[in-house]
């Protein structure tokens, strides 16, 4: 009984790395999408969804090597092309949510200035998408082998020692 409060302590620190890990990478990719953002909206004058879109694709970019390289370094199960996709499909589905609120924002409820669009996309719309992308990353994308294992049972007709 002695062990399990280290043992949480240990599971919370772990945890709680991994969210500073996590979140120093997003906020990085943060400062990329706002910049290509205000870049494609600004400069070259494209509109606010569009804009959007450009930029969190090359913030989903970013984030990828961020947390492939820092955050989940020690995590893979091996399937490269598996959690590469994965990734992607997953961040996609975050940059629905996050132009989703700006296009309710803009569109739906006339919040056209670029204060309401930044703050529609990338303060609301970007809280959103990162509690789901958090939870989808850490729970489908990089995993460990033993969670990937367990995920996925041997075959039945196993040849390996010890079967």
């Amino acid at each position: 009984m002695g062990n399990a409060p280290s043992g949480r302590r240990r599971r919370f620190g772990s945890l709680g790395a991994e969210i500073i890990r996590f979140g120093t990478v997003g906020a990085f990719g943060w400062i990329v999408d706002v910049a290509v953002f205000n870049f494609c909206l600004h400069v070259l004058e494209l509109q606010p969804v569009r804009s959007g879109v450009m930029a969190s694709a090359v913030a989903i970019c970013v984030n990828y090597l961020g947390n492939r390289k820092w955050t989940y370094r020690d995590q893979s199960d091996g399937r490269r092309t598996r959690e590469v996709t994965l990734f992607f499909v997953f961040s996609f589905v975050g940059t629905g949510i996050q132009n989703g609120v700006l296009a309710v924002s803009h569109y739906g409820l006339g919040h056209t200035s670029a204060l309401s669009d930044n703050l529609a996309k990338n303060v609301i719309g970007l809280a959103m998408a990162s509690l789901f992308r958090f939870w989808a990353y850490r729970t489908w994308v990089f995993r460990t082998p033993a969670e990937a294992a367990v995920r996925q049972p041997e075959p039945a007709n196993s040849s390996a020692p010890g079967h």
